[in-house]
């Protein structure tokens, strides 16, 4: 057991949550009982995922996506007012981690990620040093490496190819960080992986010859939340749950 301040404490130590100019706040973003036993982690804070956590008797639930962001307005309505009312309703804590819980060096979204296919990071690109840069355990193809991530992730991930050449240097940041493909390209990659596309970058493979792999947003970024969590759950002796809530994106 532990209480509710430790975990989130432990928390921003761990992800060093300060050090980010993030989108919305990181750390408790609804206060639920003071104890904790029971902990799941999930992508998004969805009304799907906290009726999952409701049915498991969870104390708290960390996340990648919470509920606050800027730009949103601050009316409790619709969407808003449903997942909040669940939370309150059973006391549950909710914690959110954004880009802190992207750019950990081993628990987080980019690391977890690429430890999957044995990519080595030896360098950081773009806004915050979030994206990944290294060395692929052995040159592979665009085909050979849109296969691996279907395999890995159950979907077929949006492939530009580029110019054909042998793929050495991944470079990689999950969830929606297409625009960091020019980073990318100029930290001297061979191909770049993220969640999503947008229309310049199929341009920018074409004419630069960098293969471009978009492997959605959810699916790439499902791997930060249950590391971390379990390693708190592990530190403190809680029980815990990833739950995975379906979503195409």
């Amino acid at each position: 057991m532990a209480t509710r301040g430790e975990i989130e404490a432990t928390l921003n130590t761990l992800l060093d949550a300060g050090r980010f100019r993030d989108y919305g706040p990181n750390g408790l973003q609804v206060e639920g009982r003071p104890e904790v036993c029971r902990l799941v982690s999930g992508v998004t804070a969805s009304r799907a995922l906290i009726e999952a956590a409701v049915a498991w008797r969870a104390d708290a639930v960390l996340v990648h996506h919470g509920l606050f962001w800027k730009g949103h307005d601050g009316r409790v309505t619709g969407w808003l007012k449903q997942r909040l009312e669940l939370l309150l309703a059973h006391q549950i804590n909710l914690f959110a981690y954004h880009l802190p819980l992207d750019a950990h060096p081993e628990l987080g979204n980019n690391a977890q990620f690429g430890a999957r296919f044995q990519w080595r990071a030896d360098a950081s690109f773009g806004d915050q040093g979030l994206g990944f840069v290294g060395s692929a355990a052995q040159p592979t193809t665009a085909a050979e490496l849109g296969a691996a991530l279907q395999r890995q992730l159950g979907r077929a991930p949006t492939v530009v190819v580029g110019d054909g050449r042998p793929l050495r240097r991944i470079a990689w940041c999950t969830g929606g960080a297409q625009g960091y493909f020019e980073a990318a390209i100029a930290a001297g990659a061979d191909a770049y992986v993220t969640g999503e596309i947008s229309e310049p970058q199929a341009h920018y493979a074409h004419e630069t010859g960098v293969a471009f792999f978009a492997c959605g947003h959810h699916a790439s970024e499902r791997y930060g939340a249950p590391a971390v969590a379990a390693h708190v759950a592990q530190q403190f002796g809680l029980e815990h749950r990833f739950i995975e809530i379906d979503n195409p994106a």
